[in-house]
């Protein structure tokens, strides 16, 4: 899966959870303060791309922009197909 791809995903699940428009949402938009996503916004985020992408995420800390999410998935697949 591309990173472009993943971004896709991630921006398809954050549009959903908090009801920003698909413009607001770029690499560079920070999840709370850009967005406006409370911390129960962040934890659906995160149950969502749990279970989009098969992966754990044990602990928000450092990620604070859409980008960092993007970063934290394509990691984890990597690690996954190993």
């Amino acid at each position: 899966m591309t990173e472009q791809e993943i971004f896709e995903k991630v921006k398809e699940i954050i549009v959903a959870q908090t009801g920003e428009s698909d413009a607001a949402v770029t690499p560079q938009a920070n999840i709370k303060d850009d967005l406006n996503a409370d911390s129960l916004d962040v934890f659906e985020v995160i149950n969502e791309l749990e279970d989009e992408f098969d992966i754990k995420i044990e602990s928000e800390d450092g990620i604070q922009t859409v980008q960092d999410l993007v970063d934290f998935v394509q990691k984890q697949l990597a690690a996954k197909e190993g």
